[in-house]
């Protein structure tokens, strides 16, 4: 044990890279971006430890720079916005693609078969359709529910 203080001790720069690098290894297995501002507080720390400043000063150095860091990095490093869609939700896809009715739709709604799947629906003049009637996509209601229109 007393080597290992020693060693710790002795190579402030490397004890910071190792600290430093074991929040970054942290912050790969979580990905929740809040690791990440110690890691780099860690390596100034470490980069500060050449001026030859002792340890509590390096300590208090370091929390210092986490917390700065971690309230600019999330303050104003906001993360992109999401523009595109999900390209594993299939109801987009939808949009315009024609299918055919399970069975017959009563007041409006029924079930469709559409790309492959059976889908809720409901009818864009309400009323009645027979079974194994053509119809087109128009929109998604509610994510689960489209809204078709006999084609």
């Amino acid at each position: 044990m007393d080597q290992a203080a020693a060693l710790f001790f002795d190579h402030p720069f490397w004890s910071w890279v190792a600290i430093g690098g074991i929040f970054l290894i942290g912050e790969l297995m979580t990905g929740s971006g809040w690791l990440l501002w110690p890691a780099g507080a860690a390596g100034t720390t470490g980069v500060v430890s050449f001026l030859g400043i002792n340890w509590p000063e390096q300590f208090v150095l370091f929390v210092v720079v986490t917390v700065i860091a971690t309230y600019v990095g999330r303050r104003f490093l906001r993360p992109a916005a999401q523009t595109g869609r999900d390209i594993n939700d299939p109801a987009p896809r939808l949009l315009g693609k024609e299918g055919e009715t399970v069975s017959a739709f009563k007041a409006g709604l029924g079930r469709v078969f559409v790309d492959g799947k059976e889908w809720a629906a409901e009818l864009d003049t309400g009323g009645d359709l027979g079974a194994k009637s053509k119809v087109q996509v128009l929109e998604i209601l509610g994510g689960a529910r489209l809204k078709v229109r006999a084609a």
